[in-house]
C-alpha cells in the first residue's frame, strides 16, 4: 500500500514502490511524479518521460539585444556627470 493516503496517494514506500513498480509507473504517466519514500524520508521521484522532456528543455535563447531589450533597462539612467579627475600637487 502507499505511505500515506488520500490527499497524498502520490507518496510511495520503497518496498511498495518495488511491489507495485508498474503501478508506479502508470500513475505517473497518468498522475503525475510518485513520489518514493526511504525510511520515511523523500528519496526519488518517477515521473514520465514527457515531464522529463518539459523540465529539461533547454530555453530558446533569444539575439543579444533582443534578451537586454527584454530586460527592460530602458528605464534606467545610466547617464554620469562629465569627470575630468581631480587635482594634485606632485
Amino acid at each position: 500500500m502507499h505511505a500515506k493516503s488520500g490527499a497524498q496517494d502520490n507518496i510511495w514506500k520503497l518496498e511498495d514502490a518495488k511491489a507495485r513498480f508498474s503501478e508506479v509507473v502508470r500513475r505517473a504517466r497518468n498522475e503525475g511524479p510518485q513520489h518514493v519514500t526511504v525510511r520515511g524520508q523523500d528519496s526519488v521521484v518517477v515521473i514520465s518521460t514527457e515531464e522529463l522532456a518539459k523540465l529539461t528543455r533547454p530555453a530558446p535563447e533569444k539575439p543579444f539585444v533582443e534578451f537586454m531589450e527584454s530586460l527592460g533597462l530602458h528605464a534606467l539612467d545610466i547617464s554620469r556627470d562629465d569627470d575630468r579627475g581631480r587635482d594634485i600637487e606632485l
